[in-house]
């Protein structure tokens, strides 16, 4: 059964007012975008938003503690491994970032983990410093104007993730599972892409079932989708496939971005 059944609706943009959400009909001509009028943030989309989602509830999720056990084990043995034998080259990398764009080589970030707790990404920058002055954005691939040229190769190999093997070791993120995103994409996505958030029942990945098969050329609605299968069949196996398929993707750059 496919966990994700639309239907057609119009586009809308949604104000928030005090403490509640109202809809608002209004047809956005080119980019889909949410503004807080408390805060004045907006979220861009670089699509529009012509369907409503809906996501298969998933309910409470087998524990799997064995599988659970092995996981974590597995995840802090090969990302203590990796940043060990990925020092000099993260290194060098840092370097990289550091002459090719002005600002700093690592950006922070606040994102939803296991249960919607929030935790904060760290990431190699390859972008410019001022790729939100419009707004909140979501990635509009490699082709995005934001990423500043001499580093768009970081991105492309899925190098910019690296540092974000510590979060790993430490327990806030997993080798494997759903990409972590950020609050205003979650509350953004569930206004037409309802039961988003029950990507949240999993703790997430540096890479997942998503990232090799399409990872940023997949719209939200699209990623959802391997996401929740991803959960219905998470194993071992089945995380060590994605984390082979994962390198060869860095090796080839096709298949997942």
């Amino acid at each position: 059964m496919n966990p994700l059944k639309s239907k057609e609706i119009d586009e809308y943009v949604i104000t928030v007012v005090a403490d509640r959400e109202q809809l608002v009909e209004s047809p956005i001509p080119e980019k889909t975008a949410t503004e807080k009028t408390d805060t004045k943030e907006k979220v861009i989309l670089p699509f529009q938003k012509d369907k409503e989602y809906y996501v298969e509830p998933l309910g409470e999720i087998p524990k799997k503690r064995v599988y659970s056990f092995f996981k974590r084990l597995f995840d802090i043995v090969v990302s203590a491994c990796a940043l060990i034998v990925l020092a000099i080259p993260m290194a060098i990398v840092a370097l990289i970032v550091r002459l090719s764009s002005p600002g700093p080589v690592f950006y922070r970030q606040e994102r939803l983990g296991l249960n919607g707790k929030k935790f904060y990404v760290v990431k190699y920058r390859s972008m410019y410093v001022d790729a939100e002055k419009r707004g909140v954005q979501w990635s509009n691939g490699d082709d995005d104007p934001r990423i500043v040229p001499k580093l768009r190769w970081i991105r492309k190999c899925r190098v910019d993730e690296l540092p974000q093997l510590w979060a790993c070791f430490t327990g806030k993120m997993s080798l494997i599972g759903p990409r972590p995103e950020r609050e205003c994409f979650y509350d953004e996505f569930e206004t037409y892409i309802h039961g988003f958030r029950e990507r949240l029942k999993v703790k997430p990945g540096l890479t997942g079932l998503a990232q090799v098969n399409g990872g940023y050329d997949l719209k939200p609605e699209e990623k959802i989708v391997y996401d929740v299968d991803y959960i219905k069949r998470r194993s071992i196996f089945l995380d060590i496939k994605i984390l082979l398929k994962t390198v060869a993707v860095v090796f080839s750059h096709e298949g997942a971005k």
